[in-house]
């Protein structure tokens, strides 16, 4: 689909990129960069790319797709680093979990010459690193796009195509909108989960050897969410605050109905609310989002292969 692709950031989903590159065929040419030394080398190792460059600039000469793989406070100067170098036409789009800081920070940096078309796979596991990506990673998965009022409708097909050739459904929508659905959907729950794991690992009252070990599934998979990329979490509350600050004041809100309704030992509102929450569950697994598998004493793989899983379910915009 493109000549020569540069992926700038070489991460989770830099390297479930890589992956899946390879396997269909979409680039004639993988350029891989990363500032660490380490990382690049261990890159080159598992044979990611075609060519390795440690400075950006360099990586996105003669790109056709460049795809900025780096936590959202990095993305302005990636952005500024890369510009000099960035051919006429080329597309420029990135992952990050937020969508208006990102196109804030890049959109100033970028030339007229090129097309830049915020983009966010969501898609993800709390594992970071370029060991860490397979080629599966977007398959069924939702990429949401925020292209900006003046995008080229052809650049931004390419785009969506390719993202669907690497697995994805894909979505197009306006970035504060994006910025606000993510804030409740990931953003969120991911901040509560520092949060509970946090509040355990205080507790006077138990040991922590005593969390560790009678650590049931709930602690558990709050525990999963918690070892995500610290870097990476830390960018997303301060580059999308506002959204996060508004849906944490709706969560406070919900709890202290919650905590009433415990207090009062009023049993029907809560069992309304769970019969409630259990049927978002269905909906998750029906929209092929998760399988309907259980889980609770982790006896499925990590990554089951694609027979194992719900079937796909076509659609895209």
């Amino acid at each position: 689909m493109f000549d020569r692709v540069a992926l700038v950031g070489i991460g989770l989903i830099g390297s479930s990129l890589a992956h899946v590159i390879r396997r269909e065929g979409l680039a004639g040419t993988i350029v891989v960069s990363t500032r660490s030394a380490a990382t690049l080398e261990r890159a080159a190792e598992l044979d990611l790319g075609d060519v390795y460059e440690g400075d950006p600039a360099k990586a996105v000469e003669n790109a056709d797709l460049v795809i900025v793989s780096v936590p959202v406070g990095a993305s302005g100067a990636v952005a500024r680093a890369i510009a000099p170098a960035l051919k006429a036409g080329a597309i420029v789009t990135d992952v990050g979990s937020t969508k208006g800081s990102v196109v804030s920070q890049m959109a100033p940096e970028l030339p007229s010459s090129v097309h830049f078309i915020p983009g966010h796979p969501i898609a993800g596991t709390e594992r970071s690193g370029p060991d860490a990506g397979f080629a599966d990673l977007f398959d069924g998965r939702w990429c949401i796009l925020t292209p900006l009022p003046d995008t080229d409708p052809d650049a931004l097909a390419r785009l969506s195509g390719f993202w669907e050739a690497c697995g994805s459904k894909v979505d197009v929508m306006d970035p504060a909108h994006h910025d606000m659905v993510l804030a409740i959907v990931s953003h969120l729950p991911h901040i509560i989960a520092y949060n509970i794991v946090g509040t355990a690992d205080d507790l006077e009252a138990v040991t922590k050897s005593e969390v560790i070990k009678y650590s049931a599934s709930g602690f558990r998979d709050f525990t999963r969410l918690a070892a995500s990329d610290p870097t990476m979490w830390r960018d997303v509350c301060l580059h999308n605050r506002e959204a996060i600050l508004e849906m944490l004041a709706r969560f406070s809100e919900d709890l202290s109905a919650l905590q009433r309704a415990i207090r009062w030992g009023d049993g029907d509102k809560l069992f309304d609310l769970f019969t409630h929450t259990r049927a978002v569950r269905r909906s998750i697994i029906e929209a092929g989002q998760d399988i309907d598998v259980p889980d609770f004493g982790r006896h499925v793989v990590a990554h089951p292969p694609r027979d194992a899983r719900e079937p796909e379910k076509s659609g895209s915009s």
